[in-house]
Protein backbone atom coordinates (compact mmCIF):
# COMPACT_ATOMS: atom_id res chain seq x y z
CA UNK A 1 0.00 0.00 0.00
CA UNK A 2 2.78 2.37 0.96
CA UNK A 3 4.58 1.55 -2.23
CA UNK A 4 1.38 2.48 -4.46
CA UNK A 5 1.39 5.73 -2.53
CA UNK A 6 4.65 6.31 -3.02
CA UNK A 7 5.27 5.39 -6.92
CA UNK A 8 6.64 7.72 -9.13
CA UNK A 9 3.41 7.76 -11.08
CA UNK A 10 0.81 8.27 -8.37
CA UNK A 11 3.21 11.40 -6.96
CA UNK A 12 2.93 12.64 -10.75
CA UNK A 13 -0.82 12.56 -10.94
CA UNK A 14 -1.24 13.60 -7.72
CA UNK A 15 0.82 16.51 -8.46
CA UNK A 16 -1.12 17.12 -11.34
CA UNK A 17 -4.21 16.97 -9.90
CA UNK A 18 -3.15 19.62 -6.87
CA UNK A 19 -1.73 21.86 -10.17
CA UNK A 20 -5.29 22.29 -11.87
CA UNK A 21 -6.84 22.85 -8.78
CA UNK A 22 -4.30 25.91 -7.94
CA UNK A 23 -5.31 26.75 -11.68
CA UNK A 24 -9.15 26.72 -11.02
CA UNK A 25 -8.62 29.01 -8.03
CA UNK A 26 -6.42 31.33 -9.75
CA UNK A 27 -9.48 32.06 -12.13
CA UNK A 28 -6.60 30.30 -14.42
CA UNK A 29 -7.18 27.46 -16.88
CA UNK A 30 -3.68 25.46 -17.14
CA UNK A 31 -2.77 24.18 -20.59
CA UNK A 32 -1.71 20.95 -19.36
CA UNK A 33 -4.74 20.01 -17.44
CA UNK A 34 -7.00 19.18 -20.56
CA UNK A 35 -10.18 20.45 -18.82
CA UNK A 36 -12.34 22.81 -20.28
CA UNK A 37 -13.87 25.75 -18.86
CA UNK A 38 -17.53 24.90 -17.41
CA UNK A 39 -20.60 26.68 -18.17
CA UNK A 40 -21.85 28.42 -15.59
CA UNK A 41 -25.26 27.50 -13.75
CA UNK A 42 -28.14 29.96 -12.53
CA UNK A 43 -28.50 29.72 -8.86
CA UNK A 44 -32.67 29.56 -9.98
CA UNK A 45 -31.43 26.23 -11.80
CA UNK A 46 -29.66 24.30 -9.49
CA UNK A 47 -32.31 25.20 -6.47
CA UNK A 48 -34.70 23.77 -9.13
CA UNK A 49 -32.98 20.81 -9.72
CA UNK A 50 -32.34 20.24 -6.15
CA UNK A 51 -35.73 20.29 -5.03
CA UNK A 52 -36.75 18.37 -8.08
CA UNK A 53 -34.45 15.20 -6.81
CA UNK A 54 -35.89 16.15 -3.47
CA UNK A 55 -39.18 15.41 -5.10
CA UNK A 56 -37.75 12.26 -6.91
CA UNK A 57 -36.35 10.53 -3.65
CA UNK A 58 -39.71 11.38 -1.59
CA UNK A 59 -42.16 9.73 -4.60
CA UNK A 60 -39.49 6.89 -4.96
CA UNK A 61 -39.34 6.39 -1.05
CA UNK A 62 -43.59 6.35 -1.02
CA UNK A 63 -44.05 4.16 -3.88
CA UNK A 64 -41.30 1.39 -2.61
CA UNK A 65 -43.65 1.86 0.98
CA UNK A 66 -46.35 1.42 -0.77
CA UNK A 67 -45.53 -1.52 -2.98
CA UNK A 68 -44.34 -2.90 0.60
CA UNK A 69 -47.71 -2.55 1.91
CA UNK A 70 -49.23 -4.45 -1.14
CA UNK A 71 -47.33 -7.23 0.02
CA UNK A 72 -44.72 -6.83 -3.28
CA UNK A 73 -41.52 -8.82 -2.78
CA UNK A 74 -39.76 -5.43 -1.23
CA UNK A 75 -37.41 -6.32 1.59
CA UNK A 76 -37.91 -3.93 4.44
CA UNK A 77 -34.32 -2.62 4.12
CA UNK A 78 -35.30 -1.22 0.95
CA UNK A 79 -37.86 0.59 2.17
CA UNK A 80 -36.20 1.69 5.47
CA UNK A 81 -33.03 3.33 3.53
CA UNK A 82 -35.17 4.93 0.94
CA UNK A 83 -37.32 6.39 3.61
CA UNK A 84 -34.45 7.68 5.69
CA UNK A 85 -32.75 9.20 2.06
CA UNK A 86 -35.99 11.24 1.19
CA UNK A 87 -36.04 12.78 4.76
CA UNK A 88 -32.59 13.28 4.78
CA UNK A 89 -32.98 15.16 1.25
CA UNK A 90 -35.89 16.90 2.50
CA UNK A 91 -34.08 18.01 5.92
CA UNK A 92 -30.75 19.42 3.78
CA UNK A 93 -33.43 21.20 1.18
CA UNK A 94 -35.12 22.70 4.31
CA UNK A 95 -31.61 23.74 5.33
CA UNK A 96 -31.28 25.72 2.71
CA UNK A 97 -33.95 27.63 2.19
CA UNK A 98 -33.62 28.83 5.74
CA UNK A 99 -29.93 29.80 5.42
CA UNK A 100 -31.10 31.46 1.82
CA UNK A 101 -33.75 33.24 3.76
CA UNK A 102 -31.64 34.06 6.91
CA UNK A 103 -29.27 35.68 4.12
CA UNK A 104 -32.04 37.53 1.96
CA UNK A 105 -33.28 39.08 5.47
CA UNK A 106 -29.84 39.80 6.36
CA UNK A 107 -29.28 42.15 3.05
CA UNK A 108 -33.14 43.87 3.45
CA UNK A 109 -31.83 45.00 6.97
CA UNK A 110 -28.20 46.34 6.00
CA UNK A 111 -27.72 50.57 6.19
CA UNK A 112 -27.64 51.75 3.33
Amino acid sequence: MIEKATSANSIAAMLKTLQTHAAQASGQIDPNAGTQATTKTDFSELIRQAVSQTNASQVDAQNTAQAFERGESVPLTDVVLKMQKASLSFEATLQVRNKVLKAYEDIMNMPV
